[in-house]
């Protein structure tokens, strides 16, 4: 044993059979080890939970004696603590990194647990935001300042898929606290979210008629395929949510009755009143044999699976820059409050389950009561302007008498 300096250590010379050590003589547990290959390393040795354990601080060359004396005593200084180096780097090793816990997250998680639609844009966010960003680090290492600064760069042009973003990678590391994966605090709690303001467009008639007419012009160029033409006409004559329209079968359509029966939908099971022009449509639709789909897709017994593109391609057409194929879902909605149907009315068109979420068209079912204080004022008016003595309609009382104005 002996101090150990640099003029010690590359006196040290290796062994063909075995290790050569040498102990310093001042810190207890702090050494150096040459190999028979030559390669000289710092380390410690103590004992922790009744076990001895070495950690290696690093190799000569790369570290300094002095170096790794500080390094030496600042370890030994956690296992007086009652920490175990050696164990935390072996956890450390073993961690997930985060494209692991994506995977877990969605084999056991997204994929038996959530709607199809939700597992779809899951698997989006992963494959667009997080895992280009985080992917290879491990989990253990990500801080709150590194969700924050995803949520913020993402946020600069997209904040609602950047809040999205952070919920989905909040719950994978919630999963990962509760599958024994990660110890602490979840790194995302506490990160502000970015305001949403709901987007509310309603297409007018026009622009109903120029869709209508895009989708004709479309198809018969074939541009888009006949089976996407339907699937759009669909969203548009029923407001059903597009994941309902992809995925719906012959099977839970009763034509006698003009409904379709939902077996499961976002909001579970439910049934869906079918209009004229919609039932007509379905008729009209042919069958693929093997396939149990209204809308096949390319794959065998599979469904179509997207209509982003052709929606683009007659959105574009019909001059309707922006819209979404959700909004055709709002159309559906705000025609039937403009024509004076009740919020509980649309609501049950809709599948909604919550009358707070059709409170949102309340304004656009005012309408009709506002041509009706229009008529009332109009009288009014017309009353309040009449010359004197002039016989007027009782507007109170529903029939007329005679007043002196």
């Amino acid at each position: 044993m002996a101090k150990i300096t640099k003029r010690l250590v590359d006196s040290l010379r290796p062994d063909p059979e075995r290790d050569v050590w040498a102990w310093d003589d001042e810190i207890k547990g702090f050494g150096v080890r040459v190999k028979p290959s030559g390669h000289k390393g710092y380390l410690v040795q103590y004992r922790a939970q009744g076990r001895t354990r070495r950690f290696t601080l690093g190799a000569h060359g790369k570290l300094t004696p002095e170096q790794a004396r500080r390094l030496a005593q600042k370890k030994l200084g956690e296992v007086a603590e009652g920490g175990d180096p050696a164990e935390e780097r072996r956890r450390g090793r073993q961690a997930l990194t985060v494209r692991e816990l994506a995977k877990r997250y969605m084999d056991e998680h997204a994929i038996p647990k959530k709607k199809p639609a939700s597992t779809f844009r899951d698997e989006r966010l992963l494959e667009r935001f997080i895992l280009p960003a985080l992917g290879n680090r491990k989990i253990k290492t990500i801080s709150r300042t590194d969700v924050a600064q995803l949520h913020h760069k993402i946020g600069q042009e997209t904040p609602t898929q950047a809040n999205r973003t952070l919920a989905v990678l909040s719950k994978m590391l919630t999963l990962a606290i509760r599958w024994g994966l990660y110890e602490g605090e979840n790194p995302c709690r506490h990160i502000e979210r970015f305001k949403e303001s709901k987007r509310e467009r309603y297409l007018n008639q026009d622009e109903l008629a120029r869709l209508g007419a895009a989708i004709h012009k479309a198809e018969g160029s074939k541009q888009i395929s006949p089976t996407a033409a339907a699937a759009l006409r669909l969203l548009t004559l029923t407001g059903m949510r597009l994941g309902e329209v992809l995925s719906l079968q012959w099977a839970w359509i009763d034509s006698q009755r003009g409904v379709i029966f939902f077996p499961d939908s976002k909001t579970g099971q439910k049934v869906t009143a079918l209009g004229g022009p919609a039932l007509e449509l379905l008729d009209n639709l042919p069958r693929t044999a093997g396939n149990p789909h209204v809308f096949p897709g390319q794959k065998f017994g599979r469904s179509l699976q997207s209509l982003n593109v052709p929606w683009r391609l007659v959105r574009d057409k019909a001059g309707l820059k922006g819209v979404r194929l959700h909004d055709l879902r709002h159309t559906h909605a705000s025609v039937g409050a403009a024509a004076g149907l009740s919020l509980p009315v649309i609501g049950a068109l809709l599948g909604h389950t919550q009358a707070a979420t059709t409170q949102r068209y309340a304004h656009l079912a005012q309408d009709p009561v506002k041509q009706a204080a229009d008529q009332v004022a109009s009288l009014i008016d017309s009353a309040m302007r009449a010359p004197a003595k002039r016989k007027v309609v009782d507007i109170y009382k529903g029939k007329k008498g005679q007043h002196e104005e």
